[in-house]
């Protein structure tokens, strides 16, 4: 699976993008599904970057790769960051208005709703979150 490892910096946003726009254009992946794993990616990756070590800093590895028939985008991050399951976190209600509604939580709920599969997994030390995209 071809993966990058970055310092989990929201300055490093653009190659996360660039890494999965490669492997997602060489595959020929719609563009409405490209920008929906894109939002996906984003939203995990500054989650990332912004909580994951603070106040310190560490690395994030990006792995991600298509397989199958039907094809399926499989993206994977992992940190060695604070202990974080964002599937264990209530979804926000967004039915709210906005001055009503709690703080956090609309990142990981665009990267649930723009993916059809979300796994996590805290082994070794590290944070795992494995999100699928039948494309």
């Amino acid at each position: 699976m071809p993966k990058i490892t970055l310092d989990a910096t929201v300055q490093h946003l653009s190659d996360v993008q660039a890494f999965l726009d490669e492997i997602l254009e060489a595959a020929g992946c719609p563009m409405a599904k490209l920008l929906q794993i894109q939002v996906a990616a984003e939203e995990i990756f500054i989650n990332v970057a912004s909580y994951a070590y603070a106040p310190d800093s560490g690395s994030v590895t990006v792995s991600a790769e298509i397989s199958g028939d039907p094809a399926v985008f499989t993206l994977v991050f992992t940190d060695s960051g604070i202990p974080f399951n964002p599937l264990a976190q209530s979804d926000p209600d967004i039915s709210l208005p906005v001055a009503e509604r709690s703080i956090g939580g609309l990142g990981i709920l665009l990267a649930k709703k723009n993916t059809n599969e979300m796994l996590y997994e805290y082994t070794d030390g590290q944070n795992i979150l494995t999100m699928k995209k039948y494309i």
